[in-house]
């Protein structure tokens, strides 16, 4: 990977730096309820400073509310990106930010704060990491997996299972795509859909036990690593939810009854 040099201006250095307001550039329609937003950042030679894993916080008051709503998102752009970042942001109804970001127009301002570290990633950190997502639960796995194949010293292996509605609904798959394509022996992908077409080869429905006792490394396989993103939902089947951003909480659901140990698993 090539390594951001001291000398590359980043746009966000965390610590009391505060918040960071980046013009939005332009807006990319996704799908039926999924845009993508290029926000420009303060000069075209800075990166973003975003580390591996990690996110941004985003900062919207609307003018009716007490309180400002904060939400984090993890930038789909590659960290070596100059000039810009990406948000791939699914439009939910009642969700604040997510209207607001869907309601925006080139030219308008947000407010960013970071980067958030997450789980820090060194090349060959796991022999294998399992990566169960669900809806907009990919943005951070994409983050890490980018880093893993970009990387030609990391050798880990990497196992998508993605859960969504429809066909229409599964985010960035042409890239994972592309990597299971290239690496067929190293990056493999099931995709589950509750509303899946006639000619849809993958699975169906939710994301279960018995599919993930099929597709995950033996709960006693050396140095395997699990991540879980995704809606409460999805949490709640497979792992437990976090108590906190800094609180993992205990590991329950799927992962707990087939063997796993909280120390092997990671939520997002």
């Amino acid at each position: 990977m090539e390594k951001i040099t001291g000398d590359i201006p980043k746009t966000f250095t965390g610590g009391d730096q505060g918040f960071v307001s980046l013009k939005l550039a332009d807006v990319e329609e996704v799908n039926h309820n999924t845009k993508k937003f290029r926000f420009a950042l303060p000069s075209p030679d800075e990166v973003s400073g975003l580390n591996i894993a990690s996110a941004l916080i985003t900062k919207f008051k609307a003018p009716d509310a007490e309180k400002p709503t904060i939400r984090p998102y993890t930038p789909v752009n590659d960290e070596d990106s100059r000039g810009y970042l990406d948000l791939l942001v699914k439009r939910y109804p009642n969700g604040p930010m997510s209207e607001h970001l869907h309601s925006m127009k080139p030219g308008q301002q947000l407010d960013f704060k970071g980067p958030i570290p997450k789980y820090p990633w060194n090349p060959n950190k796991h022999n294998h990491i399992t990566l169960i997502a669900g809806g907009t639960g990919i943005t951070p796995m994409w983050q890490l997996t980018r880093a893993i194949f970009k990387n030609p010293d990391d050798k880990t292996k990497v196992t998508l299972v993605f859960g969504n509605v429809t066909d229409e609904d599964i985010l960035l798959k042409k890239e994972f795509e592309e990597l299971e394509n290239t690496y067929p022996r190293r990056f493999r992908a099931f995709y589950l859909l509750d509303k899946p077409p006639q000619d849809w080869n993958y699975g169906k429905g939710f994301i279960t036990k018995e599919l993930l006792k099929t597709v995950l490394p033996e709960p006693k396989e050396e140095n395997n690593k699990i991540f879980v993103c995704g809606p409460p939902g999805l949490y709640k089947a497979v792992s437990g939810g976090k108590n906190s951003p800094t609180d993992q909480g205990e590991l329950s659901g799927y992962l707990k009854e087939l063997g796993y140990e909280k120390d092997q698993v990671y939520k997002f």
